[in-house]
């Protein structure tokens, strides 16, 4: 019984610590492309289309910091599962809407 109990709290401090990683409604996190321009993502403009941080974290990113690369978002992965011009706008052909200079 006590295990139990000592991994059903585990599981449940787990659970949000997770979600304290993602960027909450309110906050951005800028990821640096000296080349490209950066990258500002907006937890509100998720949050205002209806996104839950769990939507994504740890679901299609997880909790630990990786390296986005746009192969990837191309494949379908990171930010191109959803940015794939069926749920929201494709991640080809529209750069200047991400990357800023």
């Amino acid at each position: 019984m006590k295990i139990k109990v000592l991994l059903l709290s585990f599981i449940v401090a787990l659970a949000f610590v997770a979600t304290a990683f993602a960027v909450p409604p309110g906050k951005t996190v800028v990821f640096k492309n000296a080349m490209m321009g950066n990258v500002t993502f907006s937890g509100q403009i998720h949050h205002d289309k209806g996104f839950k941080c769990t939507d994504c974290h740890t679901k299609i990113f997880p909790m630990k910091q990786t390296k986005l690369t746009m192969a990837a978002m191309r494949e379908g992965k990171e930010c191109g599962h959803c940015h794939n011009g069926k749920t929201a706008f494709s991640v080809q052909g529209n750069c200047t809407k991400c990357h800023k200079k």
